[in-house]
């Protein structure tokens, strides 16, 4: 498995495996096939409700601790310094570990400067590996990597073919920031699935196009975490290392970014609005 070395000098494995809309009661089940598949990397944050089904497939593993990457992230509800730092505890208890290798900031919005403040603070006592944030877009990354005593490891935005984060990415390699993937197959949006450019590049290296496009992120040097509950999908999306694309495939794909996002604008104030409903 590749692994990409953070700004900090932690290596953390490039493809991994995201629990996002991962049902609860689910989540031991699928993060359990994920690790049985190969897979090192587990993506979970505190919104999603699914810390604790993580924590228990990975202790209920056998795996050693140190061979499995954590990351998860603290929610707009918990921002602000002091409820920030409770909520790592809280993380630390529901995945029964005394250390997570990644902690983001889930999105730039409410007191994410005195949230940062206890993952630094985290960070220096050894409860936190690396730190980050996430869905940050440029000019709110900037002002935070500016002002902050620990540079963040790793930013997690929405990056796929069709929003390839190419301007964004410049500006976090100048901080040694790593850019990470959420969405890596846009949940199948505008038709990815079927894309012609992708269809074709797959028939020639008899892939689907789903791996096609994985592969291209990680080409790219994206860190992805792409999500599926059946275990015949997470086996096709571990094995996208068996191929490679050509430079002329790779320009194929680079023409598909339309450089906006297939989701939502995290700068449109109703978006805004829409996070701050769920507090």
């Amino acid at each position: 498995m590749k692994t990409i070395k953070l700004n900090n000098g932690v290596e953390m494995p490039q493809l991994g495996y995201g629990v996002y809309q991962v049902d609860p009661a689910e989540a031991e089940r699928c993060v359990s096939d994920a690790l049985s598949v190969g897979y090192r990397m587990v993506d979970t944050a505190q919104a999603y409700g699914n810390e604790e089904g993580v924590g228990a497939a990975v202790k209920k593993s056998g795996i050693l601790r140190n061979e499995v990457f954590l990351v998860s992230k603290v929610w707009i509800s918990n921002y602000g310094y002091e409820k920030a730092k409770a909520s790592i505890e809280e993380s630390l208890r529901k995945l029964q570990t005394e250390y997570i290798d990644l902690m983001l900031l889930h999105q730039p919005f409410c007191d994410y400067y005195g949230a940062y403040r206890a993952l630094e603070e985290a960070c220096h006592e050894g409860k936190l590996r690396a730190i980050g944030v996430s869905n940050f877009q440029p000019n709110q990354f900037i002002d935070l990597a500016s002002n902050v005593e620990v540079v963040p490891a790793v930013n997690q935005v929405e990056t796929h073919v069709f929003c390839q984060q190419q301007k964004a990415n410049a500006y976090m390699m100048e901080c040694g920031t790593r850019i990470m993937s959420w969405g890596p197959l846009a949940e199948g949006r505008n038709g990815l699935f079927s894309n012609p450019v992708l269809t074709e590049i797959g028939k020639e290296h008899g892939v689907s196009a789903a791996a096609v496009a994985l592969r291209y992120l990680t080409l790219r040097d994206v860190i992805i975490i792409p999500k599926s509950t059946h275990k015949e999908r997470m086996i096709e999306n571990f094995n996208i290392y068996d191929f490679t694309l050509t430079d002329a495939e790779m320009e194929q794909i680079l023409a598909l970014d339309l450089k906006k996002s297939q989701f939502f604008d995290h700068l449109d104030p109703e978006t805004v609005k829409m996070f701050m409903g769920w507090r």
